[in-house]
């Protein structure tokens, strides 16, 4: 398959097999609950009510998919890409107005057309309500499985938690209806006498938890095949995977839309790779004789982590430039703008723990299987330390945790080794203001995550650095000679000693 096609292919198989399969689970509880219900005109043949109800939970399953996302967008109320979001707003709008005609039509084929004016309506508000709630709690962005399972296997495990979530949005969304119907008038509100007004209520509570099991296992299986992983790489013992096996990779890395689909696909695929035992003559491939392919694996994935260091770093005013130290002090506690502004950053927690681990675990296996040396003699490794560093500089300042220089006297190392300095004494660097909120967990997070790479990479060439800094080349070797992307060289370097020490906390 050609390079062209192969990304097209991929998403829109995905796409159509999803289309396919939604529609299995929600003819099923259609057939149950319709022969359930009293209302039921035709419990052994109910094709009328059933052809409209699949085909407008298409449309819902449809519009669903189109608003799904891997990249968490957020928009501040001054954000200057206006047709950005637009585009997501009348998406958003398109899939509301979808839930609510599914309600409606769902409704109605349930509980049939006796009570077409009161049930339709409040079909409709289930609807809008599903509708708003699902895009308010983000739950269009697609969370990826740690495990990866076979698609049956995670569809069946994710079954009873659909249920339960179904049975507490049918509750809120029956009471919500019910009141609103009195409330409101309209000109389907009239006199029901007692038995009926309780046989209909309890019969649209069961066709709303229908409706809701539907859409939630909709969206649980919508879950399951977009975040299965797709292997980029011609079949083994082809003649592709002989001369260049990674190109495939490569081209979704580089040349697909940052905040698609298929780019996450692909840094799933290559963080699978490095990260465990699997495929290993495709991590192999990686440590070719010119160094070209490392450079290019290594340098797409400190992209994103040089992003997020260098967007904090123009919020939050990096530790040497005195005016926006200034501007962050005089800023009042309660001022929110800069939460605003990184909330995109921060909450694309996935990205970035995939590259930070994924660099951290090739420079590890570097150690024992590249055997040209296209590690060091490039240049990755230094990269791949200041990067990692930087970005954990950056974390730790958004998060008001307090960064110092210390003078040469505390920079005793367990074997006693007195670690060189530029600086004379100690030098405090001004943090950003300590946040609160669901934004700070999320720094935290990614913080464990850039730490825990970089002890990897200290444990494995720990004997190598501590040689390094004996003979006064520890910085030489492992930390970039130019101005990092957040804080001094200096601080990089105390960083690193401190990890090497087993100190960073």
């Amino acid at each position: 398959m050609s390079r062209t096609t192969t990304p097209q292919l991929l998403l829109k198989n995905r796409f159509l097999s999803y289309l396919i399969w939604q529609s299995i689970p929600s003819t099923l509880i259609f057939l149950f609950f319709f022969s359930s219900l009293p209302n039921s005109p035709h419990p052994l043949f109910p094709l009328w009510p059933f052809l409209p109800f699949l085909s407008f939970h298409l449309l819902f399953s449809a519009t669903l998919s189109l608003i799904a996302s891997p990249h968490p967008f957020f928009f501040p109320p001054h954000s200057p890409d206006f047709r950005r979001r637009l585009n997501h707003s009348l998406t958003f709008a398109l899939f509301v107005a979808a839930s609510a005609a599914c309600g409606f039509v769902a409704a109605v084929s349930l509980c049939g057309v006796r009570a077409i004016g009161r049930v339709g309506f409040r079909g409709f508000l289930v609807g809008s309500l599903f509708g708003l709630h699902y895009i308010f709690k983000r739950r269009w962005v697609l969370e990826f499985p740690i495990i990866q399972r076979p698609p049956f296997f995670s569809f069946k495990m994710g079954i009873p938690s659909a249920a339960k979530r179904a049975l507490k949005l049918s509750t809120v969304a029956f009471l919500f209806s019910a009141i609103l119907l009195e409330i409101l008038p309209h000109l389907f509100n009239c006199t029901i006498a007692t038995r009926p007004f309780f046989t209909e209520q309890i019969v649209f509570f069961i066709a709303s938890f229908a409706i809701f099991l539907c859409w939630e296992l909709t969206h649980h299986l919508h879950r399951v095949l977009h975040t299965k992983r797709s292997v980029f790489a011609p079949p083994k013992g082809s003649a592709a995977a002989e001369t260049n096996p990674s190109e495939h990779l490569l081209a979704a890395l580089e040349e697909s839309n940052p905040t698609s689909l298929l780019r996450y696909l692909a840094y799933l695929d290559l963080y699978m790779v490095c990260e465990n035992n699997v495929d290993t003559w495709r991590r192999a491939a990686f440590f070719e004789e010119t160094g070209e392919t490392y450079k290019r694996v290594i340098a797409v994935c400190l992209r994103p982590l040089e992003h997020l260091a260098s967007r904090l770093g123009e919020g939050l005013g990096n530790s040497t430039d005195k005016p926006a130290q200034l501007s962050n002090q005089l800023s009042p506690p309660t001022d929110g703008r800069l939460d605003l502004k990184h909330v995109e950053e921060l909450y694309n927690f996935q990205l970035y723990a995939w590259c930070s681990r994924i660099v951290a675990s090739l420079t590890a296996c570097s150690r024992r299987e590249d055997k040209f040396g296209v590690a060091q003699l490039s240049g990755s490794n230094t990269a791949v330390i200041s990067t990692l560093i930087s970005c954990l500089l950056a974390v730790e300042n958004y998060m008001g945790k307090k960064t110092n220089l210390q003078s040469p006297n505390q920079l005793l190392g367990p074997a006693g080794i007195k670690w060189a300095t530029l600086n004379n004494g100690r030098v405090d660097v001004p943090a950003g203001k300590r946040r609160t909120g669901p934004v700070n967990p999320k720094a935290y997070a990614i913080a464990d995550v850039l730490k825990t790479s970089i002890y990897q990479i200290v444990s494995t060439f720990h004997d190598e650095m501590l040689a390094g800094a004996k003979a006064s080349i520890l910085e030489k070797d492992w930390v970039t000679s130019g101005k990092p992307l957040f804080g001094t060289r200096e601080m990089l370097i105390q960083k690193l000693r401190l990890f090497l020490d087993f100190r960073a906390t």
